[in-house]
């Protein structure tokens, strides 16, 4: 049978200090013109936690807002922050970056995070009084370090972490040569494996699941992991799992740049299926890298920083419990080598293929998810409205196909589609947002299939120009509807044996009269 989306979970972080100090385009801006007027523009532009908290994209990510509600909200959303925004939803939180650093240094096992004494006991009161951190990894703080020790660390390489204008603490390099393991890197990967692991505590937290149950667990970030023998050789997976008291999970790291969470969901629902583990979690923390990754056409054109969260999630499959949504891995579709890089032949093998093969046409999936993007983010960067334009390909097809008028194609959109909300992160935005709303949505009976589509670019890499996609299909669950059917014929077969009981007994009366 088919494995079963149990719970699923989503985080983001506030980090407007590692905006500033270590995003990409700010470090290396720094480098190639430190006198930039970029930058001296920079910090007037970062938003306030209550900001990013009453930003209505984020409270969409963590499940306080429908993609539908959003929707309707007036625009642009920067300036309309959202009334009832809270710092917790129901898949998740909106963590401040002080809390996240002592997050982060309770994920180094190897001592290579220090924070200032009177700051880290700070922030054990605050982030031990979140309901989804367990008391147990209060055993996991470390004792401060006096300013002085961590203005030493600094001045001998270490990464400084800021808060606002003060140095907080400091990540230390794990390896004095090897450019791997240095300290902008090792920042780079605790944040991947914090992130991660709030994520897995949220979804253990609101669904109830035992730490015990978890099997296995698939790690599906961009960052590569590992030292100078074997860049990216790491396990983030079973790292994360450790400090999140998976005790019983073992795991490992899945990479295919945005694509990976799609892979790596229907990787997780084919182990489920064939009985490999009971109980898989997919998961993925945040990018410090893509941080401010606009953030020069933002300031240009007098935006805020929006690209100022990590952003995580995690989600449970499991075997079919008879009653939660379905992935449906017969309905798959794959980005072929032969395929091509055309927008149409994309769409083409990532849509109407699979559905072809199960008997479906594209307008029997009720929502497509793909590509995320909060167009607030990307259209000022000259990318467009990326989900707007993916539903616009979709429809196309579909006309193409004839299962729709030409007329209806803005319908289709509208009908078919989803507004964007999430953070350009990456692997993040790549269709799995949407997989706690479909989960509901399905599970309230509003929705029936919804496809989940990845996609990436893999020439990043400079290994190949090909294009990377996968599709999935999560659907009702077959179980509900066979019990459901099950239900019914026993109502028949009670009617039909009552009518027969009457029909002897007036046949009866007949004979005796």
């Amino acid at each position: 049978m088919n494995g079963v989306i149990k719970a699923a979970s989503y985080v983001l972080v506030h980090t407007p200090d590692l905006v500033v100090h270590v995003g990409t385009t700010q470090t290396m801006e720094r480098i190639a013109n430190p006198q930039s007027e970029y930058l001296k523009a920079l910090p007037s532009h970062i938003r306030s936690f209550a900001d990013a908290v009453a930003y209505a994209p984020n409270q969409t990510y963590i499940g306080r807002i429908t993609p539908a509600q959003l929707a309707d909200l007036p625009q642009p959303w920067y300036e309309n922050p959202y009334p009832e925004a809270d710092r917790f939803g129901p898949w998740g939180e909106i963590m401040p970056q002080n809390e996240f650093y002592l997050l982060m240094q309770i994920c180094d096992v190897f001592d290579l995070v220090v924070l200032e004494e009177k700051f880290a006991a700070e922030q054990a009161g605050r982030l031990f009084a979140d309901p989804a951190i367990p008391a147990a990894l209060r055993a996991l703080v470390k004792d401060g370090a006096a300013a002085e020790e961590i203005a030493s660390l600094v001045a001998n390489g270490a990464e400084p972490l800021y808060s606002g204008d003060l140095i907080v603490g400091c990540v230390k390099r794990a390896h004095d040569v090897d450019v791997n393991l240095s300290a902008h890197v090792m920042l780079e990967n605790l944040a991947a494996k914090a992130t991660s692991v709030l994520a897995i505590l949220h979804l253990l937290h609101s669904s109830g699941t035992a730490p015990e149950d978890i099997d296995y667990v698939i790690d599906c970030c961009e960052e590569a992991v590992g030292d100078m023998n074997q860049r990216g050789g790491c396990n983030l997976a079973k790292a994360a799992a450790e400090i999140a008291g998976l005790q019983n999970a073992s795991g490992s790291d899945l990479r295919g740049f945005c694509a990976a969470p799609a892979h790596a969901v229907i990787q997780a629902s084919a182990l489920v299926k064939a009985g490999v583990y009971k109980n898989v979690l997919v998961t993925a923390g945040g990018c410090t890298a893509k941080l401010g990754m606009n953030g020069k056409d933002h300031v240009k054109k007098g935006l805020p920083i929006l690209e100022d969260v990590l952003g995580g999630f995690t989600v449970l499959i499991s075997a079919n419990d008879g009653l939660s949504p379905e992935v449906n891995t017969n309905i798959v579709g794959w980005h072929k080598v032969g395929t091509g890089s055309s927008p149409q032949n994309v769409i083409t093998s990532l849509v109407l293929e699979p559905l072809r093969k199960a008997g479906l046409g594209i307008l029997d999936v009720d929502k497509y998810s793909a590509e995320m993007q909060n167009a607030e983010i990307t259209k000022p960067a000259g990318a467009g409205d990326v989900p707007l334009a993916n539903y616009k390909m979709i429809g196309a097809l579909a006309v193409k196909e004839g299962e729709l008028d030409r007329a209806g194609l803005m319908g289709f959109t509208q009908e078919h589609g989803l507004v964007g909300w999430a953070p350009t992160q990456g692997h993040i935005p790549s269709g799995v947002p949407f997989l706690g709303f479909a989960r509901n949505d399905i599970l309230s009976g509003s929705m029936k299939r919804a496809m989940i589509i990845g996609k990436g670019s893999m020439f990043l890499g400079r290994m190949t120009n090909l294009f990377d996609g996968v599709s999935f299909v999560v659907q009702a669950n077959s179980g509900a509807e066979q019990a459901e059917s099950k239900d019914i014929r026993r109502e028949v077969r009670k009617a039909v044996a009552e009518a027969l009981r009457e029909f002897s007994r007036a046949i009866s009366g007949e004979e005796q009269g």
